[in-house]
């Protein structure tokens, strides 16, 4: 049972790089993990609609929050940003680059939004982008790195969330540990992310790329650009209640912890103080689920993959096979946890999950191997966020290929997942390893 989470996931790993989509490679990768655990084809797919329930929260709060990026959009007020982003920024490529990681920075930990603020800010400046000829894999690489390294290491919004799982599921199976001893375990885990950052930007893709011209697919972009034709770069009185639905829509989300609610509120707002035509609802609707709904709908694919794999007792039989074997070798330990954790959140798509899975079973091996609490932290917490920045099914590349991909111009597997599992995963991967060592 334990080489079926591994011939699995290297299964939807390959369709991906082959191009097949990534909806598509999912659900093969689970029925084959469902054929090879003994199950038949239509018990495998029961599991996996079973388990497409878990994230059914998520995944109609990002179609909501397409819905309220397109009224965003037709109000014209992002033609004030990219306006005022051409005169700053032209010609100073990596600062817009650093700009952008700080935006998604800001996201996960001061203004707890996740990838909600993409749909909202990235398609607009697309135009920027090819004009300033930014690699767009440049781009992916910023936005991944602002919503990956502060949930893991800065204890505030998602992060504090992250390391207080880490912290309880320590705690619970025999090691128990302090949230500030998580969070300096995981800096350095998180310097290795910063510095996967650095060299994407000022070495991978410093050089101009120029993208070849298709027709957009979506009309977003064409809302904004209409709008500044039209002359609405002066600001009225539409726009001040779109700032005031966009705050709002902040505060519901941060005050009830539901993003879903945030979207409502904001919609509702933008309606409400006629920013948007009542009449052309279908329209905005429409708007939104193109740009948000491909993303909602591979969540709830990947939740039933990993249901698949957890009912079907898999991954515990991997973790556990590994056990029996690592012997007390710190080193071979700290490299197969890290393993691991990587193979399982390329298949699942989320590290906050993967937290309990991990740290029930390595724990106690980490204690009897000799590893110190702060130790075990920084080789769990990086064993779960391993993959994450490079999973097709992950909404750290899907929320980035959202945005960037409003135009038809960039593709999710080559153009994100590649690039930020390169760019941060390996280095990830050093870090932790060393953090496991040291600490």
């Amino acid at each position: 049972m334990a080489w079926v989470v591994v011939v699995s996931v290297l299964i939807l790993i390959v369709l991906s790089l082959l191009r097949v989509n990534v909806i598509f490679g999912i659900l093969i990768a689970a029925g084959a993990a469902g054929l090879m655990s003994g199950l038949s084809l239509t018990e495998t797919t029961n599991l996996l609609v079973s388990g497409m329930g878990g994230l059914a929260s998520t995944a109609l709060s990002y179609v909501l929050l397409g819905i309220f990026a397109a009224m965003i959009a037709y109000s014209g007020i992002i033609s004030f940003l990219v306006k005022r982003l051409i005169k700053l920024m032209q010609g100073k490529r990596y600062k817009l680059l650093l700009v952008i990681a700080g935006v998604s920075c800001l996201s996960q930990n001061v203004i707890p939004v996740h990838i909600a603020f993409i749909p909202v800010l990235i398609p607009p400046l697309l135009h920027l982008f090819d004009k300033m000829k930014i690699d767009r894999r440049g781009i992916a690489a910023a936005l991944t790195f602002g919503l990956k390294a502060p949930s893991n290491s800065i204890p505030l919004g998602f992060g504090l969330i992250f390391q207080t799982i880490l912290v309880k599921e320590m705690t619970a199976n025999g090691m128990a540990i302090e949230l500030t001893s998580v969070t300096k375990a995981m800096i350095i885990p998180g310097i290795g992310m910063l510095i996967g950052l650095l060299f994407a930007v000022f070495i991978s893709y410093r050089k101009d790329r120029e993208l070849v011209q298709v027709d957009p697919v979506m009309s977003v972009k064409e809302e904004i650009a209409a709008g500044a034709e039209n002359g609405k770069l002066t600001f009225t009185k539409q726009h001040l209640f779109t700032l005031m639905a966009i705050i709002c829509a902040l505060i519901v989300q941060i005050m009830t912890d539901e993003l879903l609610l945030g979207a409502l509120a904001g919609i509702f707002l933008m309606v409400a103080f006629v920013v948007v035509p009542f009449r052309k609802g279908d329209h905005f609707v429409d708007e939104g689920i193109k740009m948000m709904g491909m993303i909602a709908f591979i969540m709830l694919i990947a939740s039933g993959y990993s249901h698949v794999l957890e009912e079907t007792g898999s991954i515990d039989a991997l973790v556990s096979s590994t056990t029996n074997i690592l012997g007390d070798n710190r080193l071979l330990i700290a490299v197969v946890i890290l393993l691991i954790g990587l193979l399982v959140v390329m298949g699942t798509g989320t590290s906050f999950g993967t937290v309990p899975i991990i740290a029930a079973l390595y724990v106690p091996v980490c204690a009897a191997a000799g590893f110190s609490p702060m130790a075990t932290a920084a080789l769990i917490g990086t064993a779960c966020a391993l993959g994450d920045a490079g999973s097709p099914a992950s909404d750290m590349t899907l929320g980035p290929t959202a945005g960037l991909n409003a135009d038809g111009k960039h593709d999710h597997i080559w153009d994100t997942c590649v690039p930020t599992f390169l760019h941060f995963n390996i280095p990830l991967f050093i870090t932790g390893l060393i953090a496991a060592l040291i600490l």
